[in-house]
């Protein structure tokens, strides 16, 4: 049986290899660690991030010994998509990095896509 960083690391290549052959829209790329969630909009042509939003932010950051939660994640897909609308982005394609879709990954991406195009 493999490593489970090395399966992680192979999905996350794969997902950004399909990625890039198939869109040309700016990228919205997810990290998460134990105690935060980060998301940032991508530019790959040019290799720039134009917007991003964390749970460090002062708007969402709290007190508690983790806000990698749902609520949390919430939070921080609203604050991105305000940021992104304020620069005109509209349609992204939506990167979970080598996570799954469920959880943390999914209440930040439907908060996203309540103003964001996936």
């Amino acid at each position: 049986m493999r490593n489970p960083k090395l399966k992680f690391e192979i999905r996350k290549k794969r997902i950004r290899a399909k990625i890039a052959k198939v869109s040309n829209r700016v990228r919205l790329s997810v990290f998460k660690s134990s105690q935060h969630i980060y998301a940032q909009i991508i530019d790959d042509a040019s290799s720039v991030t134009i917007v991003s939003a964390s749970t460090l932010d002062e708007a969402i950051r709290k007190s508690k010994k983790s806000n990698c939660n749902k609520d949390a994640a919430t939070k921080v897909g609203e604050l991105l998509a305000v940021r992104a609308a304020e620069k005109n982005i509209v349609e992204v394609v939506f990167d979970k990095g080598g996570y799954k879709y469920h959880g943390v990954i999914k209440a930040l991406a439907d908060a996203t896509k309540k103003q964001l195009n996936f």
